[in-house]
């Protein structure tokens, strides 16, 4: 076997990916078909709960230092600090119930880089070389009991490559879903954007952005794009042209603008599909391979990035030979039901965009509900995603079982101060609980070997003294003050980690 696992697609879900897998032990292979990475301005930021998962691997520090360089503000390009529903800029970051867990700004270029760089730390590589094999285009795959054979076509030929399991995160047109038989059953595009980075001189005499008897007109300094519900193009793999994008601002507008040079040009529809499981044998699928859908609130990076989160752990343990049974469909069980919730609401809100006065209606009145503070939370937990909660075959008895954890402020015994995020570098499981219920580390004995045990104090939180954090930042079991279930703690311990 060449690895544990393969990793088709080097982008930040299989770079991530491929990190978590190296973190929790399993060797991995990510292949690539390109020779450099894109440098097209694609996603411009994550969302809290994926940024809390680069905080809990000491990426923080990188997140930060972007933000600090100013580089952050570049990336926004709509002209508002609200997020939106379908283009109704209104949810307001302050209202929402939990303001401190924010995500961050950046382009997907940058955070490649920040996750190549960290995925080579793991592997004790000074650079990709070793861990990412570019120019390698999977043309063929077959599985069988034993593992997973890829045959690549590389610049110097075909090569055949195999590993235990294999995970497609090679995007929306992903090779490694056909060639495995993955079902993608979904919903033709409604709609098509173009957007182009220009500084074209004729723009100044486009009208103020907005909607139009056949589109949408959006302009921010450098950007100018637009929202057809018609005119796609024959073939959409080809990419977007400076003549393209001046017939569709000619469309939209009635205004003919010559555009000598365009830079970053990006063509999306609409289009909603989802793959009807994530996993067939010892082939999976992760981030736009296994789910596509419209960029509206700016959902897609931080789907895929908590699929690699999810993944990841759970995949290395399954290698190893040390998953509780079941462990590896509980991804499927897990992600599917979040990512169709993604498609859900874009389509919601390809509904909201579309031209006519019966739609403008609504529109209008939607506007007005986000005024309301409990509907603009409402929107707000859909988007950001901290309304996700996975379902567990044991009872939920404390509210903050199945969420993301936030990163908690801990006091330790000596007046220490920490955090979930500084104590969760190793990728392992940690549970945590107040001095007065040392019943919690005794149930926790025979999985010692598997997590981390810190014996602290949850600071500005009256309703937590316990809780078993999952290395994927999952509350796998929680308590309040007082004697804690520890049958329940004993029954989510047998289910996600191996006995020592």
């Amino acid at each position: 076997m060449d690895a544990d696992v393969i990793v088709v697609g080097a982008g930040p879900v299989g770079l991530l990916l491929a990190a978590e897998l190296r973190l929790a032990g399993a060797r991995p292979l990510v292949l690539e078909r390109l020779a450099e990475p894109s440098a097209e301005p694609k996603a411009r930021g994550i969302g809290p709960l994926a940024a809390e998962a680069l905080r809990r691997r000491g990426l923080g520090g990188a997140l930060d230092a972007y933000r600090e360089r100013g580089l952050a503000d570049k990336a926004r390009d709509h002209g508002s600090e609200k997020g939106h529903f379908a283009q109704i800029f209104k949810i307001d970051p302050a209202l929402q119930e939990e303001p401190d867990r924010a995500g961050a700004l950046i382009w997907q270029r940058d955070l490649e880089r920040i996750l190549a760089e960290h995925l080579a730390s793991l592997a004790g590589q000074a650079a990709e070389e070793g861990v990412v094999m570019r120019e390698c285009e999977v043309i063929a795959l077959a599985q069988d009991d034993c593992g997973v054979t890829v045959t690549v076509a590389t610049p110097a030929g075909e090569r055949r490559l195999s590993a235990p399991y294999l995970v497609g995160c090679d995007g929306g047109r992903s090779t490694v879903r056909r060639l495995a038989g993955f079902g993608f059953p979904g919903t033709e595009p409604t709609s098509v954007v173009r957007r182009v980075l220009t500084d074209a001189p004729g723009l100044d005499r486009l009208p103020p952005p907005g909607w139009t008897a056949t589109g949408r007109l959006m302009r921010a300094p450098g950007m100018v794009a637009t929202i057809e519900f018609d005119g796609f193009p024959e073939d959409r793999g080809l990419p977007l042209t400076a003549e393209e994008m001046r017939q569709s601002l000619l469309r939209v507008t009635g205004v003919d603008v010559e555009i000598p040079q365009v830079r970053g040009p990006l063509r999306f529809t609409d289009g909603a599909r989802q793959a009807a499981t994530y996993r067939i044998g010892r082939v999976l699928l992760a981030g736009d391979a296994a789910h596509v859908h419209s960029p509206n609130g700016g959902q897609g990076l931080n789907l895929g990035l908590m699929d690699a989160v999810n993944l990841g752990w759970k995949l290395a343990a399954t290698v190893a030979g040390r998953a509780p049974e079941g462990l590896l469909d509980t991804y499927t069980a897990e992600r599917h039901p979040v990512g169709a919730a993604v498609l859900h609401n874009t389509r919601a809100q390809s509904a909201l965009s579309l031209p006519g006065e019966h739609v403008a209606a609504m529109r209008d009145i939607v506007s007005d509900l986000l005024d309301l503070p409990d509907v603009n939370r409402y929107f707000g937990r859909m988007l950001n995603g901290l309304g996700t909660r996975y379902a567990f075959p044991y009872p939920a008895t404390h509210p903050l079982t199945g969420r993301a954890c936030p990163d908690l402020r801990l006091v330790t015994g000596s007046g220490e101060t920490r955090t979930i995020s500084g104590l969760c570098g190793s990728g392992r499981a940690l549970l945590v609980h107040a001095p007065s219920q040392p019943e919690v580390a005794q149930a926790a004995g025979p999985w010692r070997g598997a997590l981390d045990v810190v014996e602290a104090t949850v600071k500005d939180r009256d309703d937590l003294a316990a809780a078993l954090v999952r290395p994927d930042g999952a509350v796998a079991w929680a308590s309040g003050p007082g004697p804690a279930d520890t049958v329940t703690l004993a029954a989510a311990l047998r289910t996600w980690l191996p006995p020592a």
